[in-house]
C-alpha cells in the first residue's frame, strides 16, 4: 500500500506527510520517503514542482547561493517574502514551506506571529520553518494555534553559527546526543508537523525518526530519516565552494552554464549570431520602395 497524497488534484498537505508518518509507523518498508528541495524563484520552483519534489523549502539559504552573502544571518524578511513570492507562483501540487530568517521571530512571540502571518497571508508559505528546539517551544506553540504550520530544525542551526562556533556536526558527546533529543521532542510536543535533522550523526538521527510521531526531514543526518532535503544549488554544481559531504551532486549546471556563456559570447564577436533566420526581414512592398532624400 502507498500513499497518494491529494486533495483530489494531488496538491501535497501538511495532513498527507503526517499520515505517511503514521502508515510508515506500521509499514516502514512500503512507505514512500518525503522529497524535499530547496527554490527561491519561479522557473526553478516549476520545474520542481512538475518534477514530483513534494516539499519546496524557501531556504534562507538563498542568502548564500543567489543574494552572495557569506551566511545566512543578514537575509532580511523582505527579502524571504519577495522570493516565496515567486516561488509560490511556479507551485501547483508541492508544499511550499518558507524559512523565517534570523530577527524575524527573536523577538516578542506577538512581533514572530505578525511576520509569520505575512508569509501566509502576503507571499503564500503554506508553513513556515524556524530553528531551535527548546527554546522555541512556545513560539511554536503560539504559530500552530494561529494555523499555521510549523517545520522545525534542529542541531546544525545556521542561524546559530555564533553561538555554535562554525558549521559543526551536533549531538556528537552523550550530553549533546541527550539535548538534541530532548530539542525534538520539544518541537514535536510544541506542534510543528515535520523536523529538519541538520548534520547529525546517522545513529542518532535514526533514534529520533523512531521516537517522534512527526516526519523527520534529514539533510547530513543519514537515510534512516522519513524524508531528505538539499539546497538546489550543491546539487545542481551551481556554488562555487566545495559542497558539504552530504550533499550529492546530480548534476554539473554551473559547467553547462558557462559552457553557453561562452559559446554566446564567441558568435557575438565573430559576427555569426544572430543569423540570418534570426532576424526579421522587411515586407517586399517595403523592400521595393525607394529611398527619399529629404535636403536639410
Amino acid at each position: 500500500m502507498s500513499v497518494v497524497a491529494n486533495l483530489g488534484n494531488g496538491k501535497i498537505t501538511v495532513p498527507d506527510l503526517l499520515q505517511r508518518k503514521s502508515l510508515a509507523a506500521g509499514s516502514p518498508s512500503i512507505t514512500r520517503k518525503i522529497t524535499c528541495l530547496t527554490a527561491y524563484d519561479y522557473p526553478t520552483a516549476r520545474l520542481l514542482d512538475e518534477a514530483g519534489v513534494e516539499v519546496i523549502l524557501v531556504g534562507d539559504s538563498l542568502g548564500m547561493v543567489v543574494l552572495g552573502y557569506e551566511s545566512t544571518l543578514p537575509v532580511t524578511i523582505e527579502e524571504m517574502l519577495h522570493h516565496t513570492r515567486a516561488v509560490r507562483r511556479g507551485t501547483r501540487r508541492a508544499l511550499v514551506v518558507a524559512d523565517m530568517p534570523y530577527g524575524s521571530y527573536h523577538a516578542e512571540n506577538a512581533d514572530s506571529l505578525r511576520n509569520a502571518v505575512r508569509f501566509v497571508k502576503e507571499a503564500g508559505a503554506e508553513a513556515v520553518k524556524i530553528e531551535g528546539g527548546e527554546r522555541r517551544l512556545e513560539l511554536i506553540a503560539r504559530l500552530t494555534e494561529a494555523e499555521i504550520p510549523v517545520m522545525g530544525h534542529v542541531g546544525l542551526t545556521p542561524q546559530s553559527l555564533h553561538a555554535l562556533g562554525g558549521y559543526r556536526v551536533q549531538g556528537k558527546t552523550p550530553d549533546a546526543a541527550e539535548r538534541l533529543l530532548r530539542d525534538a521532542h520539544a518541537v514535536e510536543a510544541a506542534g510543528a508537523f515535520a523536523v529538519v535533522l541538520e548534520a547529525v550523526p546517522r545513529e542518532l538521527a535514526a533514534q529520533i525518526t523512531r521516537e517522534l510521531h512527526i516526519p523527520t526531514i534529514g539533510i547530513g543526518a543519514g537515510p534512516e530519516c522519513d524524508g531528505q532535503v538539499l539546497v538546489l544549488h550543491d546539487m545542481l554544481g551551481l556554488t562555487f565552494n566545495a559542497p558539504p559531504k552530504f550533499a550529492r551532486q546530480y548534476a554539473n549546471a554551473g559547467e553547462i552554464i558557462s559552457n553557453a556563456v561562452r559559446g554566446y559570447c564567441e558568435d557575438v564577436q565573430n559576427g555569426n549570431f544572430p543569423s540570418d533566420a534570426e532576424s526579421y526581414h522587411a515586407p517586399q512592398t517595403v523592400k521595393n520602395r525607394k529611398t527619399i532624400s529629404i535636403a536639410s
